[in-house]
Parts: structure tokens; C-alpha cells; sequence
């Protein structure tokens, strides 16, 4: 039985020649969008996975490599306590604001053949405390099959000026709000503790599920973003 463990859990005639080519060339490219049912999306976070739909565009690119956090954590970084960040990018053309919860996406990940795991996203105060506590090492860990990951119940003690900092680091490299304006974007980080599995993101995919048009009031489909499936920087 599969097993799923939960962390709470897209005047022409005369035209000068190239003008006239550019005009078909144009319309070619409208009726392709029109046919697929959505506008191409172009991603701006380069090698990025994404997903399009409903005039709405999720891209997301998974911070693999520690020289990626030396902008944003200059002194303490998160992924070497384990935690992996996320860049997402949120971009609306359409004519509506859309709200995204943002507590309520996650990084599902597989566990072994039989199980997989929804991951819950980290605020900055968790994040700082999720990299600080004290990691002690299990001697008697077997090399056996993976366990859930841990969620909750850390540490909050010893909350000091490097606690602080990283807090701070964290809250400005974060998604800054949760309303995407028509036709804009916001961009920012999103942080999950891996504790230091990284090798997770082999079959990890970004959940996101719940977005709302702020006018209409109307509810868009959930996005979930393979993120083993990333175009090449």
C-alpha cells in the first residue's frame, strides 16, 4: 500500500514587404498561442522549472550549489545547516490581482518506493532555527530506508546575534507578499529543511495549490512543478 506522509502536512495593401512579413509572422505566433490555450510562458529565472496556465506562470529553480546563498547569506548559510531554498517566480498576465497562500505550498518529495512526503515551507524564524539547533549525529542510524522527515518541535533557544542576522537574511530573501498585481511579478525565496537529503530533488515537485483571482473571486488550478525536470542554464 502506498504510503503518503503529510507535514501539516497555466493599410495593408501598401505595406512595405518586411512590415507585411512581420505582420504574418505575428499572427502565425497568435494562433499558435490561441491552439495551445495559453500564452508561451518565458521564463526569467534562467534554467528554472515552470508551469503556465490561466494566464498565470509559477517558475521555480532549487539552490543546489552553496556559492548560490553567498548574496543573500553572507555569513551563515542555510543550506549548509540542510535547508534547501527555492526560487520562485510568480507572474500574472492576466487583467485580475491573484492571491497566493503561501503557508500552503509544498515540497513533496519521495521517500522510497512506497512512500513520499509533503514538505511544509519554512517563515525566517523557523528557517533561522531549523540552521542553528544543534544537529547531533545518531551512531546506531542504519543505512536502511528513509524516515519521514522531521517536522516541528525545534529548538527556540539561543537566539542570538547570529540567530538575529539569519532571521533577518531570511525575511529579505523571502517572497515579499502574497498578491501578484495584474500583469506584474514577484520573485523571492521559499525555504524547506531537507536535513541535508538533498538528493531528494532527484523526484521532487513544488505544490502549489491554492491561488485566487481577488476580483472575481474565482479559484485557479493548483500548480505542481517538476522540479527534476529544470531547462539547462
Amino acid at each position: 500500500m502506498r504510503k503518503v506522509y503529510y507535514s501539516l502536512m497555466r493599410n495593408p495593401f501598401i505595406a512595405p514587404p518586411f512590415l507585411a512579413v512581420c505582420a504574418f509572422a505575428a499572427w502565425v505566433g497568435g494562433e499558435s498561442g490561441a491552439l495551445a490555450g495559453r500564452p508561451v510562458p518565458q521564463a526569467s529565472l534562467k534554467g528554472a522549472s515552470l508551469e503556465s496556465h490561466e494566464g498565470f506562470t509559477v517558475s521555480a529553480l532549487p539552490w543546489t550549489d552553496a556559492a548560490q546563498y553567498k548574496e543573500k547569506f553572507p555569513k551563515k548559510s542555510p543550506f549548509a545547516g540542510g535547508v534547501l531554498a527555492v526560487q520562485v517566480e510568480f507572474r500574472n498576465d492576466s487583467e485580475d490581482s491573484v492571491r497566493i497562500n503561501l503557508e500552503r505550498i509544498r515540497l513533496t518529495v519521495q521517500l522510497d518506493d512506497e512512500h513520499r512526503q509533503e514538505v511544509a515551507s519554512l517563515n525566517s524564524e523557523e528557517l533561522a532555527d531549523a540552521v542553528l539547533k544543534t544537529k547531533v549525529k545518531d551512531p546506531t542510524a542504519s543505512r536502511g530506508p528513509r524516515l519521514p522527515i522531521p517536522v516541528g518541535g525545534g529548538s527556540k533557544g539561543g537566539r542570538d546575534k547570529h540567530w538575529t542576522e539569519l532571521q533577518t537574511d531570511a525575511q529579505n530573501a523571502s517572497v515579499p507578499t502574497s498578491v501578484v498585481a495584474a500583469h506584474s511579478t514577484v520573485q523571492g525565496l521559499l525555504y524547506f529543511d531537507l536535513q541535508n537529503q538533498f538528493d531528494l530533488l532527484q523526484s521532487a515537485h513544488l505544490y502549489v495549490p491554492q491561488l485566487m483571482q481577488m476580483q472575481s473571486g474565482r479559484a485557479l488550478t493548483f500548480f505542481d512543478i517538476d522540479l527534476s525536470r529544470r531547462e539547462p542554464r
